[in-house]
C-alpha cells in the first residue's frame, strides 16, 4: 500500500465517525440514558484520534497523486486549506467530548451544557466533513465537480 492509499483508508473514519458519535448523542439525549451518551461522547474522541492519522498521511498521499496527469494542484490546496480546518475543529471537538465524558462520568453539575455544546459543535464539524469530503473526491472524481472547477482543471492542464 502507498501513501495515497493509507490516505483513502484513514480519510473515512473521522467523517463516520463524526456521523456516528452524533447521532449516538442525539440518541443519549433523547432517551436520557448516560450510558448511551458516554458511549456517543467516547466514538468522538475516538473520531479525533483517527483525524490525526487521516490528515498526517495527506502529504504523503499529494506526493504520490500530484504527477498524475489530470490532476489539479489547485484542486489539492482547496483540499488541504478544507482539511485543515477540519482538522482543527476536530481536535477541538474532541477535547470538549473527552472534557464532557469525564464530566457525566463524575455525574458534575454542568455536564449537561458541556454535552449540548459538543452536539452543537459536532453539527458545525458536520458541514466541515462534508466540505472536507468533498474536496478530496474532486481531486480524482472529475463527476462531482462543479462547472468552475472542471473549467479550471481544463485551463491548468494545458499549460
Amino acid at each position: 500500500m502507498n501513501n495515497a492509499h493509507w490516505h483513502l483508508v484513514l480519510n473515512h473514519l473521522p467523517v463516520v465517525g463524526l456521523l456516528i458519535g452524533t447521532l449516538i448523542l442525539i440518541a443519549g439525549l433523547i432517551m436520557k440514558k448516560p450510558e448511551v451518551k458516554l458511549t456517543a461522547l467516547a466514538v468522538l474522541v475516538f473520531t479525533a484520534l483517527t483525524s490525526i492519522a487521516a490528515f498526517y498521511t495527506g502529504e504523503g498521499a499529494e506526493e504520490v497523486v500530484e504527477n498524475i496527469a489530470g490532476i489539479s494542484e489547485t484542486l489539492i490546496h482547496n483540499h488541504e486549506e478544507d482539511a485543515e480546518l477540519f482538522f482543527t475543529v476536530t481536535l477541538i471537538l474532541g477535547s470538549l467530548s473527552l472534557l464532557g465524558f469525564i464530566m457525566e462520568f463524575k455525574k458534575l453539575r454542568f455536564a449537561k451544557y458541556v454535552i449540548y455544546l459538543v452536539l452543537l459543535m459536532a453539527f458545525s464539524d458536520g458541514i466541515l466533513a462534508k466540505n472536507v469530503g468533498t474536496s478530496g473526491g474532486e481531486i480524482r472524481h472529475s463527476e462531482i465537480r462543479d462547472t468552475a472547477n472542471v473549467l479550471e482543471l481544463g485551463n491548468e492542464t494545458e499549460d
